[in-house]
C-alpha cells in the first residue's frame, strides 16, 4: 500500500548531514512499493532546494541532479486535496496548513506517513494512522 511521502524525508535523502533512519526506512519502501504526495510536496522541495543554494549547501547543477534521480522514483503526487478537512485538521492538531496537506491525503487513503517533522508525527498517531520507519 502506498505510503505518504513528505518534503522533510524527501530533503533529507539530497543532504548527507541530515542522514535519518526514517529516511533510510522510507526509501527502502520505494524498493517494493509506491509514495504518494499532494502537489505542495513538489513545491516545497523545490524551495528547500533554493533556500539550501543560497546558503551554499547545494550547487544548482547538484539540485537539479537531485530533481531528475527522485523523478525515477515511484513517487506520485496527488492533487485531491480536501481543503474543508486540511483546515479542520489544520486547527484540530494545530498544525500548519502545509502538514495538514499531507495528514488530508494520509486519512483520506489510510496511508502510513513517512515524515521528520515531530508535529505532524504527533498528529498522524492522534489519527490511529501509523509512521514509517517508526
Amino acid at each position: 500500500m502506498p505510503f505518504v511521502l513528505d518534503a522533510s524525508v524527501t530533503a533529507s535523502w539530497c543532504f548527507p548531514d541530515e542522514h535519518s533512519a526514517v529516511a533510510d526506512a522510507a526509501m527502502d519502501r520505494l524498493l517494493d512499493d509506491e509514495a504518494i504526495a499532494p502537489g505542495l510536496w513538489a513545491i516545497e522541495l523545490r524551495n528547500i532546494l533554493v533556500v539550501n543554494e543560497r546558503r551554499k549547501r547545494i550547487e544548482p547543477d547538484d539540485a537539479e541532479a537531485f530533481l531528475r534521480d527522485l523523478s525515477r522514483l515511484p513517487i506520485r503526487i496527488r492533487r485531491d486535496t480536501d481543503e474543508r478537512a486540511l483546515l479542520d485538521l489544520a486547527r484540530k492538531h494545530r498544525l500548519t496548513a502545509y502538514d495538514a496537506t499531507y495528514l488530508d491525503l494520509a486519512v483520506r487513503t489510510g496511508a502510513d506517513v513517512a515524515t521528520l517533522d515531530r508535529s505532524l508525527a504527533n498528529a498522524v498517531r492522534a489519527e490511529g494512522l501509523e509512521l514509517v520507519g517508526m
